[in-house]
């Protein structure tokens, strides 16, 4: 089964999550190695050291209990006992004391050790083994010179090395695990946004292309049938007023696509400005108020308060507007639309009400997403869908809260409440 592109991505981050963190566990775990590796020879060599002390230490004792003879000393060789140490006793020209016999190359060393004071060597033996010497030349009160040597096999290192490789493989297995179910947990929280920007981007651009789709078959379909035949002046003049109307639909959704599209880029930049709330909705009242007047509603102008703004004076004219037309376009013949502007606890608050067909409660948190429709009555209502979306973007950029309540069959209130202005209100021209 094909993986959709999104979880294909997930599995490739989860992969990389744990690729790039074996990687790091291998340079890691190699770096240890060698670390602890240095550090266990270090260790075999001081145990090694510590050995032949003990032996010189045990040979001059025996030699003060027993006097100074050969026998007294190599009693030392056969009464200390050091686990998995082989020890030796020998004489200035590295012959054996004790045991009687020694192979060649510690006889060698031996005798390296009575001309330099001690020596150190690593020995490939039989069956693979590697051993690890120390010799060391010591004196007796007699004055007679010896040479202590301690062996032991490598065997020991490799077992550590063995258990290290066991605990850290274990360790890194068990991290391993824990990154791929941590990362594929994280892809998965951190492609939820794109999944849901792109549902978004496929929905608004079907609802986009369904908008634009409507005026221009109207338009293409006019055209048609008034090229079918000849006609009159008149017929021609009702196809080109279809058309202009038609084109107006179109252009106006176009510009309101372009406002957001401009929006979500960042590339509409605010001129916030010195500017009065009062002055700017009783402008654009005054405009809207002939489109109510086309449709029977009466639009009045309630409390009126002074209120200033550090606002861009075109975006906030534009939310006004795309409010009152809203609010008229969904009131029915007869109905009332009321605009108040009141200073609140310091901040500026504009009220939009109607006695409108209102919305249904399970539709409100949607009514500012881009093409929502709440119902067919509304659905068949003239305009793009977009006008709330751009209202609720102008309030988003000036830091101003909206808020939307409804009954249906009752009307709807909106409410815009912007934040306190940085300077106190002077007089309106």
């Amino acid at each position: 089964m094909t993986l959709q592109p999104l979880s294909a991505l997930r599995l490739r981050l989860t992969a990389w999550y744990v690729l790039t963190l074996g990687a790091i566990l291998v340079l890691l775990g190699s770096g240890l190695f060698f670390v602890i590796r240095h550090q266990f020879a270090r260790q075999l060599d001081v145990s090694l050291r510590e050995a032949t002390v003990a032996l010189m230490g045990a040979a001059q004792i025996r030699e003060q209990e027993r006097g100074s003879t050969e026998g007294a000393v190599v009693d030392a060789v056969d009464e200390l006992h050091i686990p998995d140490r082989e020890l030796y006793l020998m004489d200035s020209t590295g012959a054996p004391v004790k045991p009687p016999t020694v192979d060649d190359w510690i006889r060698d060393a031996a005798h390296t050790a009575a001309v330099r004071g001690e020596t150190d060597l690593w020995r490939h033996a039989r069956h693979g083994r590697t051993l690890r010497l120390h010799a060391q030349r010591f004196r007796l009160k007699s004055g007679a010179v010896m040479v202590a040597v301690a062996v032991a096999d490598q065997l020991e290192l490799e077992d550590q090395y063995a258990a290290l490789i066991v605990a850290f493989g274990g360790a890194a297995l068990a991290a391993l695990v824990l990154v791929a179910a941590g990362g594929y947990f994280l892809s998965r929280k951190s492609t939820a946004p794109v999944e849901r920007n792109i549902a978004y981007m496929r929905r608004f651009m079907a609802d986009a292309a369904h908008e634009l789709r409507t005026p221009i078959t109207v338009m293409r379909t006019t055209a048609e049938v008034s090229l079918q035949q000849d006609r009159a002046a008149d017929a021609y003049r009702g196809a080109l007023g279809v058309v202009e109307r038609e084109a107006e639909r179109l252009g106006g959704i176009v510009d309101d696509l372009l406002t957001l599209a401009r929006a979500d880029a960042g590339e509409r930049p605010v001129r916030r400005t010195r500017v009065f709330l009062d002055d700017i909705v009783l402008d654009a009242a005054g405009a809207a108020r002939t489109l109510a007047a086309a449709k029977g509603v009466s639009l009045d102008v309630g409390t009126f308060e002074e209120t200033a703004l550090d606002a861009d004076a075109t975006l906030i004219r534009q939310l006004v507007m795309n409010l009152l037309h809203n609010a008229v376009k969904f009131t029915p013949e007869g109905g009332r639309v009321r605009v108040d502007v009141t200073t609140q606890d310091g901040r500026p608050t504009l009220v939009v009400e109607d006695t409108g067909i209102g919305i249904a409660p399970e539709h409100l948190p949607h009514v500012f997403e881009r093409f929502f429709r709440s119902d067919p009555a509304r659905a068949r209502a003239e305009g793009s869908g977009l006008g709330l979306a751009i209202a609720a973007w102008i309030a988003d950029t000036h830091d101003a809260e909206i808020r939307l309540a409804s009954t249906p069959g009752v009307g709807t209130r909106v409410t815009v409440t912007f934040a306190r202005s940085a300077r106190a209100p002077v007089s309106s021209s």
